[in-house]
């Protein structure tokens, strides 16, 4: 495990250090001491240590940079913590969280259940047949809400794709240079339809299809993703940018492709 999440001083040096680094090069040893609470005696004493081991640089009074290996063992405690958070997020939290699911079939209160993705939603079946299970906190009946708590396993499920599909601006065409036919047939398999700008939205109605959403569509799309489901998402290309920002955001695979 990491010095930061084991020993007091080194969380104390990860702190003042991480502070010089936002704070460089004009460094107020009183302002570091209010945001760490300590002392601005034991700020002083850190700083001449970070010094030494050739962590931070004095660049004369009150002004000090973080050297190379300071960003190093910055970034390599840092990383080390985050994969601690990671662990008791996924790990240790993840199995005593509660989570609804939808019944496939009806369930009592305590019973070992396994859980699947539908549709974009978790279901939670009677017995342990599944790669992911978990255990029944309410009874519900087929078609009800669960409550879930005690998961192991993964689900398994394939990730959703994302197609976005472009739609020219009113002044080079708009709605009107859209092929409709080929829009229709490009969100007819798709499990969510989502739309950003004027134009985007009036072609999808010219292929008589309503989106899902006109708000935050990358967004939207992306969740969607990883929830297993299908997207298409038309958009206006000047805003184009704003979608495409969003799903590399969430770490999702898409293509752009033109409709007119």
């Amino acid at each position: 495990m990491s010095d930061v999440l084991e020993n007091k001083r080194a969380a104390t040096r990860f702190r003042i250090l991480a502070e010089i680094a936002e704070r460089q090069p004009a460094v107020s040893q009183g302002e570091i001491a209010e945001a760490v609470g300590v002392t601005s005696q034991a700020v002083s004493e850190y700083i001449r240590a970070l010094v030494e081991d050739g962590l931070v640089e004095k660049e004369g009074r009150s002004r000090y940079s973080v050297t190379k290996e300071g960003v190093d063992w910055l970034l390599q405690e840092a990383t080390d913590v985050r994969r601690y958070a990671d662990r008791v997020t996924e790990d240790i939290l993840g199995s005593v969280r509660e989570e609804a699911a939808i019944a496939t079939d009806d369930i009592e209160e305590g019973q070992t259940v396994t859980l699947s993705l539908s549709e974009g939603l978790l279901h939670a079946s009677p017995g342990e047949t599944g790669p992911a299970t978990g255990a029944a906190t309410t009874d519900a009946e087929a078609g009800a809400d669960v409550g879930v708590t005690g998961f192991e396993g993964i689900i398994d499920f394939e990730p959703g794709t994302v197609t976005v599909y472009q739609v020219p601006p009113v002044r080079s065409g708009g709605a009107g240079a859209t092929d409709a036919d080929a829009l229709a047939a490009a969100c007819e398999s798709a499990d969510l339809v989502a739309a950003t700008g004027v134009e985007a939205v009036v072609a999808l109605g010219r292929a008589d299809r309503e989106p899902a959403t006109t708000f935050a569509a990358g967004e939207v799309a992306a969740a969607a993703a990883d929830r297993g489901l299908d997207a298409v998402v038309v958009v206006t290309a000047d805003v184009v940018g704003r979608v495409t920002d969003a799903l590399r955001d969430g770490n999702v695979t898409y293509e752009v492709s033109d409709l007119s």
